[in-house]
C-alpha cells in the first residue's frame, strides 16, 4: 500500500498563481513563472539587492553544486539541475516519503544593470548562493 499526501489547498494556490500570472502588469521587470513543464520541483530562494550586486540563495539540499548548471541570457538567470532519487533498502518499510527529486528549473529576469560577465556561484550547506554584480 503506498500512502500519499493529501494537500487539499495546492489546487487553490495554483489558481491563485495562475490568475496573479494572468493579471501581472506585461511591463514590469518581476517574473515569477519560473518553472517550466519539465520541472518535477521547485527550490525556495530567497533575492536580495545591494548597492553593488543581486544576491540568490536557493535551497538545493542533496545536489552536489558541480551538478546544477546556472547561466544567464538576455537578463534572465537560470538555475537548473536534477536531484536523484536516493536508492531505498528494500527491507526497510518507509511510512512516509515527502522529500522530491527529479528535475528542478528557475528563472529570474533582472535588470540591464546586471553584469552578465561576472555571476559567481558556490554552495555550502545545501544552499547555492548566486552573486550578479551590477555593472
Amino acid at each position: 500500500m503506498n500512502i500519499t499526501r493529501y494537500e487539499p489547498w495546492s489546487v487553490l494556490n495554483q489558481f491563485q498563481r495562475d490568475l496573479d500570472r494572468v493579471f501581472r502588469n506585461v511591463d514590469s521587470t518581476e517574473d515569477n513563472d519560473s518553472t517550466i513543464a519539465t520541472s518535477t520541483w521547485m527550490p525556495s530562494v530567497d533575492i536580495k539587492e545591494d548597492t553593488d550586486a543581486f544576491t540568490i540563495e536557493a535551497d538545493i539540499p542533496g545536489v552536489d553544486p558541480k551538478d546544477i548548471e546556472v547561466s544567464m541570457e538576455n537578463a534572465v538567470l537560470t538555475i537548473k539541475g536534477e536531484r536523484n532519487l536516493e536508492k531505498r533498502e528494500e527491507d526497510k518499510a518507509y511510512k512516509r516519503v515527502e522529500r522530491l527529486h527529479g528535475n528542478f528549473y528557475r528563472r529570474f529576469s533582472l535588470p540591464e544593470t546586471a553584469d552578465p560577465e561576472k555571476i559567481s556561484a558556490s554552495g555550502k550547506n545545501g544552499v547555492l548562493q548566486v552573486r550578479i554584480p551590477k555593472r
